[in-house]
């Protein structure tokens, strides 16, 4: 899923986002949720479908569209959860 920034009030909610975009819950990873990346200068995050994307390239101004790959190991051992002391 394609991660997109926007700018929102401080404190904003995904409800919030969901309005300001004119997506539904349908059209974003509401599990991953909206995300304050740099909440100071109202910047947020949020995970939205192929076609969400595809949409907020043309009716969504001062909205960034980026990649938001799966990040594995290189050699594709599991991630050990347990830090290393």
């Amino acid at each position: 899923m394609p991660l997109l920034t926007i700018r929102l009030p401080q404190e904003a909610t995904l409800e919030a986002a969901l309005r300001e975009l004119k997506l539904t819950a349908d059209d974003v990873d509401t599990a991953y949720g909206l995300v304050a990346v740099d909440p100071a200068n109202d910047l947020y995050a949020i995970r939205v479908t192929d076609a969400a994307a595809a949409r907020m390239t043309t009716d969504a101004p001062g909205t960034e569209i980026f990649a938001d790959p799966r990040i594995e190991p290189a050699d594709g051992s599991p991630i050990d959860p347990k830090p290393r002391a």
